[in-house]
């Protein structure tokens, strides 16, 4: 029987995983244990904001040939990460849920500092659709 060496060097020691898991919890990921995945749920100020964080995230995946399971609607993002391949949580899921909160961060502050300066510039605060009625 032939073992896949490389899927094995993504495996977690026991006390890496503890370690991962508590950081990852701190900033917000929640463990799914039923799949042994992890989730975490991001609301952004806009539709545009969270495909604009997807796409990053997209791009960063291909890279890693490790695609998040998610779903957005408006301006929430949901993500699973798990390594379907291994069967359960990796190394891989760690990184890029790295790399996900860093680019979820940087799309908040990038939208803050744009959002003060189209409100300057304005000089009202109308709202991000004020065009629209319901």
């Amino acid at each position: 029987m032939m073992v896949n060496t490389s899927s094995q060097s993504h495996w977690l020691t026991t006390e890496e995983r503890n370690q991962v898991l508590l950081d990852l919890k701190a900033s917000g990921w929640s463990e799914l244990g039923e799949r042994d995945a992890i989730y975490k749920e991001f609301n952004f100020k806009n539709f545009n904001q969270a495909f604009g964080f997807m796409t990053r995230v997209a791009l960063q995946a291909e890279k890693m040939n490790h695609h998040p399971e998610w779903f957005n609607v408006y301006s929430k993002v949901q993500i699973t990460l798990i390594s379907h391949d291994c069967g359960g949580l990796t190394k891989r899921d760690v990184k890029l849920a790295q790399f996900i909160d860093k680019a979820a961060a940087s799309v908040n502050q990038t939208q803050e500092h744009a959002s003060v300066s189209t409100e300057q510039k304005a000089g009202t605060n109308a709202g991000p659709h004020p065009e629209l009625e319901c």
